[in-house]
């Protein structure tokens, strides 16, 4: 099958602006929602990482979520935990050392690029909670028929 563009809308997070505070490690540190605009019928589940594009790492990994139930809607303030049983068994892996989303938070006065990406697979993936982005998207590649991405700056 192959791969096309997942359209997706980041609730306030416009693709190229400011991340809001409450969706930083500044303010409540909280996921924002997404509404998925052109989903895939062949879609079973999700993986979400957001990445610090600017961090002296390459592609800094601040989040990494999957197996998130596929549907027009993720909702915002995914709860932490290495398991979301409120997700139908979501998994979030370790992003910057947690099991949790944890939003931008740059030095004081530097401003840092962060992206979401956001992949549609056709199946759940079976992997540890321990797994690290590289580990999750490498599992998953033979099984991603949409990507897309919503890019802003903090700071």
């Amino acid at each position: 099958m192959e791969k096309n563009t997942l359209v997706f809308e980041c609730i306030g997070i416009k693709d190229g602006g400011k991340f809001p505070i409450e969706n930083t490690g500044r303010g409540k540190d909280i996921s924002p929602e997404f509404i998925i605009k052109n989903l895939s019928p062949h879609a079973k589940s999700f993986i979400i990482t957001l990445e610090d594009l600017s961090h002296p790492i390459k592609k800094f990994t601040h989040w990494v979520i999957w197996n998130i139930p596929a549907s027009d809607k993720i909702a915002k303030n995914i709860p932490p935990g290495k398991i979301v049983s409120s997700l139908d068994g979501t998994m979030q892996g370790i992003g910057y050392g947690f099991h949790r989303y944890a939003g931008p938070k740059p030095p004081k006065r530097k401003s840092h690029r962060y992206c979401f990406t956001i992949y549609a697979l056709d199946c759940k993936i079976n992997l540890n909670p321990s797994s690290t982005k590289r580990k999750v998207l490498k599992t998953a590649s033979d099984h991603i028929i949409q990507q897309g991405e919503v890019c802003g700056y903090f700071e």
